[in-house]
């Protein structure tokens, strides 16, 4: 896969929500997700394919998939929802340097983890996401034409 690939802890809240972000922004753009610490099939947070579901995005079908070299390797751009997850993806795969950043880079901020917690905390947690990629987009648009 070639294009941005969205990670977070278990790849069922933060990096789906803003894989299907993007997709709907940029729909000739390669995006997929995973998780660092992810559980191979599990399903997206329900509370997540609800509020997807009212933005007209669908993650019913969502499965987690967990971070792997083949991921790292052939993305071009990698997003992060925190700061400590990309320390530990550069710590696993150092030769990521160069392309992993943070989505909250520009804004100076870790997108909130919104996983078990009120519709106000995921609610945050997507207005995170939506500034993250509107930050990013214009980069993004150069690097994956």
């Amino acid at each position: 896969m070639s294009g941005v690939l969205m990670v977070c802890t278990a790849n069922v809240c933060r990096s789906p929500v803003a894989q299907v972000l993007l997709a709907s922004r940029m729909p000739g753009v390669a995006v997929a997700s995973a998780g660092l610490y992810a559980s191979d099939g599990r399903g997206a947070d329900a509370l997540a394919v609800r509020l997807m579901g009212r933005r007209g995005l669908d993650l019913s079908t969502h499965a987690a998939t967990p971070l792997a070299e083949p991921h790292v390797r052939d993305a071009e751009l990698i997003l992060t929802m925190t700061r400590e997850q990309r320390d530990a993806l550069l710590e696993a795969w150092p030769h990521a340097q160069g392309k992993v950043y943070r989505l909250g880079d520009a804004g100076g901020f870790d997108v909130v983890d919104p996983y078990r917690r009120d519709p106000f905390i995921f609610e945050l947690a997507i207005a995170q996401i939506e500034q993250g990629l509107t930050d990013w987009q214009p980069a993004i648009g150069q690097l994956c034409r």
